[in-house]
């Protein structure tokens, strides 16, 4: 179906595991990575045997690398900075909107599909379930990068009725290929390794807050679907289904043979969200999307791949 697929940010979490997942199902497809490595790490890509280009989307020649007649059937555009705590309001603005903004305008007219990753941060911090027809409210300057992305994609689309464009606000996602992240990988790894460390795992008081954890393998799904679109579009990936942080702990018990207690701490966070939940209404019509794993699926798979250390 696809002759050449570029992926940016393919050595990311997500990014890399939509890089192997396409090598998995299009064996004959040509696949090319473009990454900074900045929140990237080459041992995600361990086994790719495509291309990979080092480099910076937001100035990098696309013309240099694609031009010359070698048509990209797709690009699946998931480079960004994905620290939520870098506050550089100008590092994180610029890099990820002009990045969007040089794919957009080299793209324009090629009959490449585009599809690209934006996030449930753009709705802020208003608790509930979250539909796509909301008004944007950002809390933080990643938050507001991404209502960019999303503002440019519309215009585009607009402006550019022959070609398809789907962006995908990301919910919590987790899984295998995150641990490079740190700090910012997902509550669940870094539950599970605080209690591999013999420590018990810290969450706020008292657990219940709940939040749409979606595994990376229904995010994949999802984003290779969006690519089959029949029209252009913003669309919720997440699983629907939102959890507490206490199930988590009784998952992590579960599949780790431990029967460890939370350490309830106090949330210093005024703004905190009790709740989010991806209404998935709209991304289940157009793009015929059902996740398939629950939590309790999803960190059974964490824990067989051998990733949840």
């Amino acid at each position: 179906m696809y002759k050449h697929v570029v992926i940016t940010g393919g050595a990311g979490f997500v990014g890399s595991n939509l890089v192997h997942e396409m090598a998995k199902r299009f064996p004959e497809a040509d696949l090319t990575v473009v990454d900074d490595f900045r929140s990237g790490y080459f041992k995600n890509l361990e086994g790719f045997k495509g291309d990979v280009i080092a480099g910076d989307l937001a100035q990098i020649d696309l013309k240099h690398y694609f031009g010359g007649g070698r048509k990209v059937d797709l690009v699946f555009h998931l480079a960004s900075i994905t620290d939520t705590t870098d506050h550089n309001q100008f590092r994180q603005t610029h890099d990820n909107v002009e990045s969007w903004r040089n794919i957009l305008n080299y793209f324009e007219g090629r009959k490449t599909r585009l599809v690209y990753a934006s996030s449930a941060a753009t709705y802020g911090i208003a608790a509930g379930v979250n539909k796509v027809d909301q008004d944007p409210k950002p809390a933080n300057v990643y938050a507001f990068s991404k209502v960019q992305l999303d503002n440019l994609a519309r215009r585009w689309a607009r402006e550019n009725p022959s070609q398809i464009v789907v962006g995908l606000r990301y919910f919590n996602v987790y899984g295998p290929r995150e641990a490079h992240k740190g700090a910012a990988s997902s509550m669940i790894l870094q539950l599970a390794q605080q209690i591999r460390r013999g420590q018990p795992p810290r969450i706020f008081k008292h657990g219940e807050q709940i939040r749409d954890f979606v595994y990376v393998k229904d995010i994949v799904n999802c984003t290779i679907l969006a690519a089959k679109a029949r029209k252009s579009g913003i669309y919720n990936a997440g699983s629907g289904v939102p959890r507490s942080f206490n199930d988590i702990v009784a998952n992590l018990n579960r599949v780790l043979n431990t029967q460890w207690q939370p350490e309830y701490i106090d949330n210093p966070h005024a703004h905190y969200q009790p709740h989010t939940e991806a209404d998935l209404t709209e991304t289940t019509r157009a793009l015929r999307y059902t996740p398939k794993f629950t939590l309790e699926k999803g960190i059974d798979d964490y824990a067989a791949s051998g990733f949840l250390v």
